[in-house]
């Protein structure tokens, strides 16, 4: 299934049901008023979407003509917004273009930080951010929404709590971030509000490229039309299951938590990159110094990951403007 949000007044929004081919879409708001409401109460509607989204599929149902520009973010605000780094090789570019020593066991414990979960972006929503003095990036991911998961879950039964998994660009302001991070506290100022692909969708819709608690696609970046990179998902260094029973060792996670692999990151350069951070460093270490400038007002950032017979979340079309 392929489910997306509507807005309706509510914080919420209304859910409704996209076709495969993101044409169509029908309301679901009687099966359960917003998607994050069908998270809560899975068990008893998923069959009830399953049914009317294949309804869909086959001509049964009257819908509508789907706009991607018109919905918000699958879940516009969630219980909670977990970010991971599961990529290591994006990290290993870092350490060695800045001289850093690695964290320790950084090849064991997933790094996960816990994000603001209170506005996130449609698809086609611009960012706001008060300067380009931040040094405005954006960072291209996968990430999964899980269903309860109870403290102390194993990374092979965390799989099983898998619900849907969305496209995301966790946007990123790269000139706040060492000072936070060296605060011991976190990010908060240095990441803006998270944008996602139009549709979350269920594993299913995936096919063989789920496996393994990861996104076996590549994920492509473009800035200005031009390509910044395609990384594949597969390189993933923690898998999902791992990152959430990580999250959930010592607290249970609520039904709607957003969990994020981190920018998708691979060791060949001829994948390119996610972010222009990791873009800058590769140049550091090859050239000896960074050339491709952070994002300006007016920049138009585009991420799709695509199957390979046609659309799967729909694209990720953002413009940065002055807030």
């Amino acid at each position: 299934m392929k489910l997306a949000t509507l807005p309706n007044g509510t914080e919420d929004g209304e859910l409704i049901l996209v076709s495969r081919e993101l044409s169509r879409a029908i309301s679901a708001n009687d099966i359960a008023p917003s998607l994050l409401a069908a998270l809560r109460d899975w068990s008893r509607v998923e069959p009830l979407l399953r049914t009317r989204s294949e309804a869909l599929a086959a001509g049964d149902t009257v819908g509508f003509n789907f706009d991607p520009a018109q919905v918000l973010a699958p879940l516009p605000r969630a219980p909670q917004w977990l970010d991971g780094s599961a990529f290591l090789n994006h990290g290993r570019l870092m350490d060695e273009a800045f001289g850093n020593e690695p964290l320790p066991e950084v090849d064991t414990i997933p790094l996960v930080y816990q994000g603001a979960s209170d506005d996130f972006l449609g698809a086609q929503a611009p960012l706001l951010t008060p300067s380009e003095d931040l040094f405005i990036d954006c960072e291209g991911e996968f990430g999964v929404v899980v269903g309860e998961v109870p403290m102390g879950c194993s990374p092979e039964a965390a799989l099983g709590h898998i619900r849907l998994i969305v496209q995301i660009n966790d946007w990123s302001l790269r000139q706040p971030g060492p000072f936070e991070m060296k605060r011991g506290f976190g990010f908060l100022q240095a990441k803006p509000s998270t944008g996602f692909a139009p549709v979350a969708v269920t594993p299913d819709e995936l096919g063989p490229a789920w496996r393994d608690g990861r996104v076996h696609l590549p994920l492509r970046v473009e800035i200005n039309g031009e390509r910044l990179g395609e990384p594949h998902g597969g390189e993933m260094s923690f898998h999902f299951g791992q990152i959430i029973a990580h999250t959930a060792r010592t607290r249970r996670l609520t039904a709607g938590t957003i969990i994020g692999s981190g920018t998708v990151s691979n060791a060949s350069r001829a994948a390119g990159s996610a972010c222009i951070a990791e873009r800058r460093v590769i140049e550091i270490i090859d050239k000896g110094g960074p050339e491709t400038p952070y994002l300006h007002f007016g920049d138009h950032v585009r991420m799709e990951a695509r199957l390979p017979d046609g659309p799967l979340f729909g694209a990720i079309s953002q413009v940065v403007v002055a807030g």
